[in-house]
């Protein structure tokens, strides 16, 4: 019998022997775990949004689904859909906005698709549930903004915002609704009229479809500004759901005598230099009546590119329209307000709008301030490529 060293050095020499090749198993094995570790993040980058946001909401009970301050139809039919997409796996959606809901075609919207959303005033009362960002990167416009950290960001407006768990911002679509759209069609939700209602596995409802068709169309100005194909499909997958009388209704509210009478007072008021007009309106009570007021200047004949400003709670708001190359109207709000305190402004190349502190841009704080007629030959050099 061989002693105790022998047997060692037996050993030793049998695992010297297959080391190299446990080595390379060892190694193998770890490849093969990586390869498959890879292949089932592309197979879950590969499935569509849609199924990718549906399954994020299955992971949780409930939602806050939070849109941007004095939300228009674009971001309340958006809401609607998240609501319709967590309703397909049984995730209560709670739909908040801050600010409020003033504009006649936003009031019509609400009332004729029987919205139910909650007015927040400060980020405590969303601390309970994770948030969905719809039509919007980055929360603002109430205390505690810049403390939501959203799980999700569904948008179409520049931005750095991002969900922790999922983010979709598609700076190239008219509208965010034809993302929910598209999101609602991966699903396997269909819209479908009452009589085939019953037949559909997960029919759409009327609301939802109605809304978001009405929510491409606002965005885009009824498909001519802004659109891809996207939105023509969106549209095409929604027609056989909607309620035609509702939408109507929405698209044809009532104008209140106030809307007219800024409508009025920018066309009156209104500066003009070449192609470029700027109006200051004062005081307004409604501030959705000022972007009203500049798609209303972008009607004169002559007219390329409008800025509208008016005073509302210590704050100057901006709402600026355009239909020149030149102008991205966007970029020259948010240029025009860089160095104001307490300001912000941006949009897409047609569209912008912004607010400024009033007391910020007349000069507390870090600014030398500026008057109203300083900050409209700042809105035309900024307009004329200046700025």
């Amino acid at each position: 019998m061989r002693s105790p060293v022998a047997q060692r050095g037996v050993v030793d020499d049998a695992l010297r022997a297959v080391g190299p090749d446990l080595t390379l198993l060892a190694g193998g094995v770890a490849a093969v775990v990586l390869l498959a570790v890879l292949w089932l993040a592309v197979q879950w980058l590969r499935r569509p949004a849609g199924v990718r946001f549906q399954r994020l909401l299955r992971d949780h009970d409930r939602v806050a689904v939070l849109m941007h301050p004095n939300p228009d139809p674009d971001a309340m039919s958006c809401a609607l859909a998240v609501a319709a997409i967590a309703d397909t796996v049984d995730t209560e959606a709670r739909l908040c906005y801050p600010g409020q809901i003033r504009h006649q075609e936003n009031r019509a919207f609400r009332t004729v698709l029987e919205l139910e959303a909650e007015q927040i005033d400060t980020a405590d009362e969303l601390e309970d549930d994770p948030v969905v960002l719809v039509d919007h990167n980055t929360a603002r416009g109430f205390p505690g903004a810049a403390g939501v950290d959203p799980i999700a960001v569904v948008d179409h407006h520049p931005g750095d915002g991002e969900g922790s768990s999922f983010t979709d911002v598609r700076t190239n679509y008219g509208a965010c609704a034809t993302i929910l759209a598209e999101y609602l069609e991966a699903v396997g939700v269909r819209p479908v009229d009452d009589e085939d209602a019953d037949d559909a596995a997960q029919p759409l409802p009327w609301e939802v479809a109605t809304g978001l068709l009405y929510g491409i169309q606002s965005d885009t100005n009824h498909l001519t500004k802004g659109c891809t194909g996207a939105e023509f499909s969106a549209a095409a997958y929604l027609f056989p759901g909607i309620d035609e009388g509702a939408l109507d209704r929405i698209a044809n509210p009532q104008v209140s005598a106030e809307t007219l009478e800024i409508k009025a007072r920018a066309i009156r008021q209104r500066e003009t230099r070449g192609s470029f007009a700027v109006a200051a309106v004062g005081e307004v009570s409604n501030v959705d009546a000022i972007p009203q007021a500049a798609d209303e200047l972008l009607y004169l004949e002559g007219i390329t590119a409008v800025v509208v400003y008016g005073k509302y709670d210590d704050s100057l708001h901006l709402s600026g329209r355009s239909r020149d190359d030149r102008v991205h109207m966007g970029d020259i709000l948010s240029a025009v307000v860089d160095d104001i305190p307490m300001a912000s402004a941006g949009g897409h190349a047609r569209m912008g709008g912004g607010q400024i502190s009033i007391a910020h841009m007349q000069g507390i704080g870090p600014s030398d301030g500026m008057t109203e007629h300083e900050f409209t030959e700042r809105l035309f050099g900024a307009l004329s490529g200046d700025i």
